[in-house]
């Protein structure tokens, strides 16, 4: 099993004091000790108009995070692939994958927040079309010589070559839980990441559903499962979960707002209470043992985002869950 954390959302909650450069400067701290700690990869994540001034520029992100580390994959979990203009995300994405020499892995998603659509003129509507229009452009954009393809959203013009080229084939990871989403990430991406919402069996469903899409339309080559989920690590149960709470009921508020396009005030107790029960806490031993269900339901090639940043929390407490993760729980998922 790979293990990766983030989600880097650079989030300012109204009880923290600190500039957005010090936030900044906190993603960058942790992403060297990721680097450091032997983790396979490290994510950001992407919104915009944010009062809480949620991380909106990815690949700028990603190109300093690049330039801090050394060994870890780098992706996007998840870009809002509607929202970009093809040819610069394209350019933009080689740029950062030569930086980091090959490391860059561009998660992709639909997206759903009304208002994000309404401010950048994007119909939401055409959403799907619009994220499937912007992988085969992403990939005539990487590939050698001219852009040799026509997009549908994107006014191009043929004859052009997009220049530079990324260090390696960039993989693209689709996200999404309902079924044509899993279905369109088996036909079209190299991967799919499993939202934290899932159960293990449901992954596991959605997982057997991809092998039969791949398998039946005869799509050859490597597909990556990727499964995201929330958690903590720490000297016990209670102190993980006293630890990430503040953060994550935050984060799980403003992600109800995001998704609804409405305010939330508060979530309420029921919401709570599923809340904890879905995330992964406690002492190595015991986040290793429940990661380990995911290892044997999906088998050893899953890679596992932890999700390990709760913006607020204090860097401090972070950079101690990480290090953990990497010396004391990775090797009890890697045997």
């Amino acid at each position: 099993m790979k293990l990766g954390t983030g989600l880097f959302t650079c989030q300012r909650r109204p009880d923290d004091d600190r500039s957005m450069t010090e936030i900044y400067d906190e993603m960058l701290e942790l992403g060297e000790v990721i680097d450091d700690s032997g983790l396979d990869s490290m994510w950001v994540s992407e919104h915009h108009f944010a009062e809480d001034g949620y991380l909106s520029a990815t690949m700028p992100s990603l190109a300093a995070l690049a330039a801090r580390t050394e060994t870890v994959e780098l992706g996007t979990c998840i870009a809002l692939a509607p929202l970009y203009d093809g040819v610069r995300l394209a350019e933009d994405a080689a740029t950062v994958d030569l930086l980091a020499d090959g490391r860059l892995t561009m998660g992709l998603a639909i997206g759903s927040n009304p208002r994000e659509f309404e401010s950048f003129g994007v119909p939401r509507e055409e959403r799907v079309e619009r994220m499937t229009d912007l992988t085969d452009l992403l990939r005539a954009s990487w590939s050698d010589g001219p852009l040799d393809y026509d997009a549908e959203f994107h006014d191009v013009s043929p004859d052009v070559s997009v220049t530079p080229k990324p260090e390696s084939e960039i993989p693209i990871m689709f996200g999404g839980s309902v079924k044509p989403a899993v279905r369109r990430a088996a036909r079209v991406a190299d991967a799919w990441c499993a939202p934290s919402a899932l159960s293990v069996e449901g992954v596991r469903k959605r997982k057997e559903d991809i092998e039969r899409v791949r398998e039946k339309e005869g799509i050859e080559g490597d597909f990556e499962v990727y499964v995201l989920q929330h958690g903590f690590v720490a000297d016990s149960k209670e102190e993980a979960w006293e630890a990430m709470k503040p953060g994550y009921f935050y984060i799980q508020r403003r992600y109800a707002e995001i998704f609804s396009g409405e305010s939330v005030d508060e979530l309420d107790a029921e919401r709570k209470a599923e809340l904890k029960e879905q995330a992964i806490f406690g002492t190595p031993e015991q986040v290793a043992e429940e990661l380990n269900e995911y290892r044997g339901a999906l088998g050893d090639d899953v890679h596992f985002i932890f999700r390990t940043y709760h913006p607020g929390i204090g860097t401090d407490a972070m950079v101690e869950c990480v290090e953990r993760l990497g010396d004391e729980v990775a090797p009890l998922v890697r045997e």
